[in-house]
This record gives C-alpha cells, structure tokens and sequence, in this order.
C-alpha cells in the first residue's frame, strides 16, 4: 500500500502530521493530488470538539481544498489526469423530500467530506467525479481551494434573490461574511455596509472594497448608523454571518441588529452557525413585513463562482491572511483559536 502525509484529528484539540495509506479509487472515483486546502469556521468547531457525536476519529479534516487529478477510476467519463480541479464537498442522497425538490443543501443526511468523512488535509484524496469542477489556467491553485467558501457568499445572495440596485448590510466581515461581500459585487453597485466588532477584518474589507461602509458595533450603534447611511429607509437585505447570539455589553444581537436595520418588507438571511437562542422581538420583524430565512453550503454556485474568478471579477487574495506548510496544521487551528483578529483564511500548501 502506498504512503502519504495527512494532517490527522487523532482526538480533540490535537492534530499529528503523520503518514497514512494513499486512499485506493474504483468506478467513478478519481484520486486528486491536493494542492492547497483551506481552514474553515467548521473545521474550527469540529477541531474543538463541537460536532461531536456528529465526527469519529481519527478523522482527516479539510472541505476547501483543491488540486490536480493524478489517477482516475474505469467508469470516470469527464475528468483525465492532468485536469486541475476544485471539489465541491457536500454529499447529499437525492431521494429525501428535499432533494426531491431539488434543494440538496437541505438534504436530510446531508454529508460533508472533512466532517463526516476524510477530507482535504492530506496530500491525496479520492472523490467521485459529479463532485468535480474543472478550473481554467485563469485560476492558480491557491485560489482554486477558495471556491467553496466564495461560493457560499454567491448561495446566500441567490437565495436572499439580491438585485441590482439592492442596499445590503452583511453583519459579521469573517470568512463568509467576506465571501458574501464578493459575490455582492457582482450583483450590485448599491450601498453596501458590514459590521464587526474587530477593525482588522473590517480594514480588510475596506482594502478589498474601498466604496464599502464599515462599522464597528463596539464603537457606535449600528443600527442607527445603518439607517443615517440609507437616509433612515434602512436596507433591502440583511446578512447575518456571525455565528454566535451572545448578547455583549452595548452591543445588540447580530439577528436582531439585522431585523431592525432592514426597511419594510426587507429581507434578513441569517448564516451564522448559533448552538445559542437567539433574543429577537418577533413584532419588529412582523410590522415590517420582513422575510427571516437561512442559507446553508450551496448548490450549484460552483460553476457561478468558477465563472465569475475567470472573469477577474472576484478578489479571492483578500480572504487569505496565512499561508503555510500542512504540518503545521495544529498550530493554525491555535492560531485561530488565539488571535482570531489577525487570521482570516488560512491556507495549507501542499507544495511547500
């Protein structure tokens, strides 16, 4: 059997750079040669040990990942070796009422490679071919492994249906409220505001995107601030990226900070991961006649995303504040941990 390195959760909180077998492929499977990965929010929390019983270990994280197809199985119709590719990680079983629908986000044993299976921090991995998109020599490897988390930001604005000419404020400027913002400005050139409370991800925005608003919550009422910025209608849509619903000295609820800032019959779409209850005044959502709704991973924006970095109409460096070797794995899940207001993105590079 042969060997290969991969950055191995061998209990929580503990991550070994050690060799493993090279997975074997069969039917429609191809074995991919990794080149960049990325770390996620998610891979945070199942680091951590907050997506347990969901994960089993030892267990290979890694959903944003991309790279070079090196072998593939006998019954791989579209992909050869050689074709450089981005993996589309979720997994869904196409026969439950909401894939029926067509509407796979919500599948009910939806699952997620890196999460429910080994994933993308190895220097190999297997995949069957329906979760490959082919990417043009327009994109380099590097932003290849973003695809995923860019295509998060394109799920949440098509399902929040933005148009152009749309006032939106995206509430949480971490890694998918980034991501949001640069699918946004594909969509319209209107207002658009993001509120965190750490200025170094907010100057990160503002770097990327000059004509942005930012706001710090901490320092000001954002709502207000919201509402002085749209000459007091407040915003067609309202993005809640943050993930958490602690209520902090001074500071309103994400959520509730977006029902309030979103004009009449506006809509708030909320992203952010909360184990918590979240403290809303449902009669603030109601006399305004708001859409409340979620979005999850994507479906199909893929390809959009694809499209849309061949075009260069995407910043994909401005996510990424770290690049380092893979066996360093456990010293950037402590780095995020740490000093979340430095890091952002950071990317594993197989090539190294």
């Amino acid at each position: 059997m042969k060997k290969m390195n991969a950055a191995v959760l061998t209990e929580y909180k503990k991550v070994e750079w050690k060799s493993v077998d090279v997975p074997e492929i069969s039917g429609n499977e191809v074995l991919i040669k990794v080149g960049y990965a990325c770390i996620c929010g998610s891979d945070q929390h199942v680091f951590l040990g907050e997506f347990h019983p969901r994960t089993t270990l030892p267990l290979i994280q890694g959903h944003e990942f991309a790279g070079t197809i090196v072998e593939t199985g006998p019954d791989v119709k579209s992909f050869k070796a050689g074709d450089r590719v981005a993996v589309d990680p979720i997994i869904w079983c196409g026969h439950c009422p909401a894939c029926l629908r067509h509407h796979y986000p919500a599948c009910s044993t939806l699952k997620l490679v890196g999460i429910d299976l080994d994933g993308g921090f190895s220097e190999y991995m297997k995949v069957p071919e329906t979760m490959l998109y082919k990417v043009t020599d327009k994109i380099s490897d590097r932003h290849a492994a973003l695809v995923e988390v860019l295509s998060i930001g394109f799920h949440a604005c098509n399902r929040a249906k933005v148009c152009a000419g749309d006032r939106v404020v995206i509430w949480g400027a971490g890694k998918v409220g980034q991501s949001i913002l640069q699918a946004l400005r594909t969509k319209t050139d209107n207002t658009v505001i993001m509120v965190d409370l750490i200025d170094e991800r907010l100057d990160r925005a503002k770097r990327a995107y000059n004509d942005i608003h930012i706001i710090n919550a901490s320092a000001e009422n954002a709502v207000d601030r919201i509402k002085e910025i749209t000459g007091g209608e407040g915003v067609d849509i309202a993005f809640e990226a943050v993930g958490h619903a602690k209520e902090l000295p001074g500071v309103i609820n994400p959520v509730r900070g977006c029902i309030q800032a979103i004009r009449g019959a506006g809509t708030v779409c909320v992203l952010g991961l909360s184990s918590e209850p979240s403290p809303i005044v449902m009669k603030e959502l109601i006399w305004k006649e708001g859409i409340i709704m979620t979005s999850r991973v994507s479906h199909g924006e893929f390809a959009e995303t694809i499209e849309n970095m061949n075009l260069g109409k995407l910043k994909p460096d401005a996510l990424v504040t770290d690049t380092i070797h893979p066996s360093l794995t456990q010293k950037a899940f402590e780095m995020l941990e740490n000093e979340p207001h430095k890091h952002l993105k950071i990317q594993l590079d197989f090539n190294l």
